[in-house]
């Protein structure tokens, strides 16, 4: 009667296949799914005559194995949306303090500013500090910060390009050029200065820096107040050679009006290259650009993730700041990992230790920002394994039921 427990076993085994080609089905449009596959193994029941004759006694238990094969990328829109290209995974952790382990990027903020999975566990990675982001840390919640203004900065330094007309008639209109640049103060206040440049003599021009008299405490309104004076002295071929490199002018305005730290600046008339940002060629004086590094107060308009992992603040002036990073964990037999549900891993009892870091090192994948990644499930794949597994439980069956004839025969042997 052994018989019956061999095609028994071969009914629980295509059964429970049967379970996780229902199961692969049931997630083919689950994000970061990966399937499972069937591994079948048989048992040997009995060795007799030094194994000349070995009977089977039937096939175990079915395991799974999880494939780990990339899945398609989609472009899905969302501004916390992630997709992992290549190997690793999303570090998450639960509300029992849990570290888990996912692929699926379909992150939100709680009500707490908390990046979180679409089932509720804590995405892990770094926060900036103070305007400051560092990655070599301990890895804990991103938070993103409730404060939707952008601290101003004070300018230090500013630049302006442009070309001053060595044709130009000392006296006339063509002898004179204004330039205005805007600064920033430490309270986020814009203050226009003004660089009057005149003429006086063969490649030589005088320059006045002036500021509006209103925007300082001593000054008057209407009346620019004079801030620095100088000279600029120009060769033959129209180069800056006076002031010689670095050229730094320095420029202070003291006593602003709207209580804000005094200003000092550094008027930089030479590129990071040693290349003077002022010429005197024979065209019409014109301001071809002006830059500062001085940041105005700005609202945030937007928070998304970026490739890259990064999560990035974007304000009302056009700037943005990194405000936090994503972490990747690298696992260097993934298979190994135990599911959990809610597309969530943890770690099993011969699994290599997780190696967390920046994406894109040490091996990890990289990611792409408002994407997902799909299930890798094939669904022709799982259709011809639901027909393989459905035939071979018919043929157990039909094993089952010829077994129960023969038995039924020889029960009415003594009739």
């Amino acid at each position: 009667m052994g018989s019956f427990s061999v095609a028994l076993s071969g009914l629980d085994a295509d059964s429970a296949a049967l379970d996780i080609v229902s199961n692969n089905l049931a997630n083919v449009n689950t994000t970061g799914y990966k399937d499972s596959s069937s591994s079948f193994y048989n048992l040997l029941s009995a060795s007799v005559g030094g194994g000349s004759l070995q009977i089977g006694g039937g096939v175990s238990a079915t395991q799974s194995e999880t494939n780990f094969s990339q899945g398609s990328i989609q472009v899905s829109g969302g501004a916390f949306d992630g997709a992992i290209q290549g190997n690793g995974f999303f570090v998450v952790r639960d509300t029992a303090g849990d570290t888990l382990y996912t692929r699926a990027g379909n992150f939100q903020l709680d009500a707490n500013g908390n990046l979180v999975t679409a089932t509720g566990q804590h995405v892990q990675g770094w926060t900036a500090v103070n305007g400051t982001l560092t990655t070599n840390g301990a890895i804990g919640n991103i938070t993103i910060p409730s404060d939707s203004l952008h601290q101003p900065t004070a300018t230090q330094n500013f630049t302006t390009s442009l070309n001053l007309a060595a044709n130009g008639v000392m006296g006339t209109s063509t002898g004179t050029f204004s330039a205005p640049i805007q600064v920033i103060d430490s309270l986020g206040e814009t203050h226009t200065l003004t660089i009057n440049f005149t003429m006086t003599a063969a490649n030589t021009w005088s320059y006045a820096v002036t500021i509006p008299g209103q925007d300082l405490t001593a000054g008057t309104a209407g009346t620019p107040s004079q801030l620095a004076t100088g000279t600029l002295t120009f060769d033959s071929n129209g180069n800056l050679t006076s002031p010689a490199p670095p050229g730094q002018i320095s420029i202070s305005a003291t006593g602003l009006s709207d209580g804000a730290t005094d200003l000092s600046m550094n008027w930089n008339l030479y590129n990071s290259n040693g290349g003077a940002s002022i010429t005197q060629f024979a065209q019409p004086s014109a301001l071809s650009g002006t830059s500062q590094d001085g940041v105005a107060a700005a609202e945030v308009t937007q928070v998304s993730l970026t490739n890259g992992g990064s999560i990035v603040a974007q304000y009302s002036d056009g700037t943005q700041q990194v405000i936090g990073q994503l972490a990747m964990a690298s696992v260097a037999n993934p298979e190994s990992l135990i599911s959990v549900g809610q597309n969530n891993y943890e770690v099993g009892s011969d699994t290599s230790t997780p190696v967390v870091g920046d994406p894109g090192t040490g091996g990890r994948g990289t990611i792409i920002g408002g994407a997902l990644e799909s299930s890798n499930v094939d669904i022709a794949k799982e259709f011809t394994n639901l027909i393989v597994y459905q035939q071979g439980y018919e043929a157990n069956s039909k094993v089952v039921s010829t077994l129960d004839e023969l038995t039924q025969v020889l029960l009415n042997i003594k009739q």
